[in-house]
């Protein structure tokens, strides 16, 4: 008899456990996991969270392979969300963006949308001024990848991608890898492989703002960008081919100093065709992951962002056609240079500009591309002091 009243206990408690509403399990930064869950195509989406021994917290979703948020300590110990985003999948999926993205298969801006590959002229879709930008309207940044969560610091993702997808050549096998390291890194390593010849060309595309308040425009951001020369553009912000100085122009981030401080000189014909900054710099290192490509600090909050590649250019772009027509996570508006992106890159138009650095693949090979990007806290003095280094390597 107490058997069954026992059993019969258990089954009312399971009962009432089904008919109550799952627990919001909230990640640091706020987002709700449930409000990630949907399919896009037959394809299952979920949010991913990574987190270190330090308290920092890294939220990923596998639809585009996006960076939803980044926790990290400011100089007062408060945790800031350092990137822009969505709170909920329904609006990635509803509201064009690239924001958090690991883009494919093409990174920036291809030319017309056309390259030849072995004598055949191949048209891609052109979706960007005439140009076919980070692979097309339905480029990898609105798919979903297939995730695997390794440990609490690791997510690895994949992405099928069919041959003629967006119209680029071969079946390419792709992965994107995070890992979160306890020294407040996260390190990104991408690689491919195709059976056809192609091109490849993958970068993250997290529009940062360091504050942790993108209601303010990232104007007041310290950059610094480790290159002595960069590849204008067009008025349709299409490389022309050329690598020219940085040296006595706005262009010049050897020296860190504001984003801010020439952004508005239309004179300067480079920031007239880009309504910014909004273009490739040639970076000095050399495919050393050892050496900073870039850093980014906060005035306001301390926190510094340092970027670390094996690529030989990096994409700075200012947020410029942000204009208030969306609102993100927390239902912030998002103005215009809210925010900065720093994407590290094969130069845009490569597979037309043969005096580039190759982003051709083959069959056999394996594309690999590395980005860390290591966040820490600088007070004034030490911003200081790295300014003073910077500036003593340059020479």
């Amino acid at each position: 008899m107490k058997k069954q009243i026992l059993l019969v206990g258990l089954s009312t408690l399971m009962l009432m456990a089904c008919q109550q509403k799952p627990d919001k399990v909230s990640t640091l930064s706020g987002l709700d996991p449930v409000k990630f869950s949907t399919e896009v195509n037959h394809s299952q989406t979920n949010l991913y969270t990574l987190k270190n021994k330090s308290g920092m917290e890294v939220c990923i979703t596998n639809f585009g392979g996006r960076i939803v948020s980044i926790m990290v300590p400011d100089k007062d110990g408060k945790m800031q969300d350092v990137v822009l985003g969505f709170d909920n999948i329904d609006d990635y999926i509803r509201i064009p963006s690239d924001f958090g993205a690991s883009i494919g298969r093409y990174a920036n801006r291809i030319a017309q949308g056309r390259f030849v590959l072995d004598n055949d002229t191949i048209q891609l879709p052109q979706n960007n001024f005439g140009h076919c930008l980070h692979g097309g309207p339905q480029g990898w940044q609105y798919q979903v990848y297939d995730a695997n969560l390794i440990d609490n610091t690791t997510l690895e993702l994949t992405r099928l991608s069919p041959d003629g997808d967006e119209n680029f050549p071969g079946n390419v096998t792709a992965k994107v890898t995070f890992k979160l390291s306890d020294d407040n890194a996260l390190d990104i390593k991408y690689s491919a492989t195709t059976d056809k010849k192609t091109i490849i060309n993958m970068t993250n595309h997290s529009y940062f703002n360091l504050s942790g308040d993108p209601s303010q425009p990232a104007t007041d951001h310290i950059l610094y960008v480790n290159a002595d020369n960069y590849t204008p553009v067009d008025s349709t912000f299409m490389t022309t081919g050329e690598i020219i100085p940085v040296k006595d122009t706005p262009m010049d981030f050897i020296t860190p100093k504001a984003i801010g401080q020439d952004i508005t000189k239309y004179d300067f014909v480079q920031l007239k065709n880009g309504n910014g900054y909004d273009h490739n710099w040639v970076l000095n290192t050399n495919g050393d992951i050892t050496k900073p490509a870039a850093r980014l600090t906060s005035p306001q909050s301390g926190i510094t962002l340092e970027v670390y590649t094996n690529e030989p250019g990096i994409q700075v772009y200012t947020g410029n056609f942000l204009d208030g027509s969306i609102q993100g996570k927390k239902g912030i508006t998002y103005n215009q240079r809210a925010s900065v992106c720093l994407e590290t890159q094969h130069y845009p138009d490569s597979p037309n500009k043969p005096q580039w650095p190759s982003v051709l693949l083959k069959p056999g090979e394996t594309y690999k591309s590395h980005c860390i990007f290591k966040f820490s806290v600088y007070d004034d003095a030490a911003l200081e002091g790295a300014a003073q280094a910077d500036s003593t390597a340059a020479e």
